[in-house]
């Protein structure tokens, strides 16, 4: 009987160890800190900006790491209107399609601008509207203006149009203005979305960089060009009429690279009407809401200064500050400048400014 016993104890230490070893494991898993998020930072030397970018995606281990099981890529720039200066420069779309065409991955070019001359603007005046004619013709004027359609032709990437043509509709769980969002169909059989967007601030949402820059995926047949519907909506929600709905429609793409285009940057009254400011950078990281805390960083802006990632952190979106990232490649300090602040307007009257009406005839 006392051996049974004993036998019995010695099965109950041997429980108690393991388990409290396997408490301990459990424990020290809990504690241990997530992995930062990386975001590199590389200078653009001799002007050579494919350089720079291979560098950036090397940083960030290579473009076979950053693309890893994703077959089918979408590259967003921002080509807000057919303006050289204040678009995504295009040596910095080719370098990304040429790199990922080299990994062997099928690459599209996937824009929605905000407004072109003749089409949705006149003057100082822009227009909104959801007649998909004028924004499928305005669309490839802005393609062809800014030397993408010859781009697209060159490297034999289809461009895409995302204001028209077949659309999806995508639910956001907890969306803070949509619970779901219409978007262009192709986004949703693409395996990831690269936003590559170029350093601006932001007369709306203080800065515009590279989780912003997805305001171009909201159709204009169904948001209206410029955003003007959606802009509507999202007033309700907060001031900017910006923020919270571009942390839905994050939430609502597979948007797993950020490339920002730092070249030539812009400060002051952007994102058209600011100064040029000459940078000399590519920033990248998997991570958008990293890539951008970053890239504010190097324009002097602090993470609570900007609405955008204040509603990433209050949708679950890490991190929340700078000293939570990674950051290869340049210190910030020796390539930080501060940008001269935008004037920042609600929408509800910024769209006076902006003189938004609607088109009464669509020419």
């Amino acid at each position: 009987m006392e051996n049974s016993n004993q036998g019995i104890h010695s099965e109950l230490s041997r429980r108690d160890f393991f388990g409290a070893a396997l408490a301990g494991l459990g424990a020290l898993t809990a504690a241990a800190p997530q992995k930062a998020a990386v975001v590199s930072v590389v200078k653009i030397a001799n002007d050579n900006i494919p350089a720079a970018v291979e560098k950036a995606i090397d940083l960030l281990g290579g473009i076979e790491s950053v693309t890893k099981g994703k077959g089918r890529i979408m590259l967003k720039p921002n080509l807000v209107a057919p303006v050289p200066g204040i678009t995504t420069n295009r040596e910095v779309i080719a370098a990304l399609a040429r790199l990922m065409k080299s990994a062997h991955k099928e690459v599209a070019i996937g824009e929605g601008s905000a407004a072109a001359e003749g089409f949705n603007a006149k003057g100082t005046e822009v227009f909104r509207t959801r007649n998909a004619d004028l924004l499928s013709r305005m669309q490839g004027y802005v393609f062809d203006q800014l030397g993408y359609a010859e781009l697209g032709k060159t490297l034999r990437i289809p461009l895409v149009n995302l204001h028209c043509g077949e659309m999806a509709k995508v639910k956001v769980p907890g969306g803070f203005v949509f619970n779901e969002v219409t978007i262009h169909r192709s986004l949703t059989e693409i395996d990831l979305l690269c936003s590559v967007p170029v350093m601006k601030t932001h007369a709306l949402a203080q800065v515009t960089l590279g989780m912003k820059n997805l305001v171009g995926v909201f159709p204009g047949t169904e948001y209206c060009s410029v955003r003007a519907c959606m802009h509507d909506l999202a007033s309700r929600i907060e001031p900017s009429g910006t923020a919270a709905s571009v942390v839905d429609m994050v939430r609502a793409n597979k948007l797993g690279l950020v490339v920002m285009d730092a070249s030539t940057a812009m400060e002051g009254q952007g994102p058209s009407q600011g100064t040029p400011v000459k940078m000399g950078l590519i920033i990248a990281g998997t991570n958008p809401l990293a890539t951008d805390i970053v890239s504010a960083s190097l324009m002097g802006f602090e993470p609570e200064e900007v609405p955008t990632f204040a509603w990433a952190n209050k949708a679950g979106m890490k991190p929340a500050r700078l000293e939570e990232i990674e950051v290869r490649g340049e210190k910030l300090d020796r390539v930080r400048r501060k940008f001269a602040r935008p004037q920042i307007y609600p929408w509800a009257s910024i769209r006076d400014v902006w003189g938004v009406q609607e088109i009464k005839t669509d020419r």
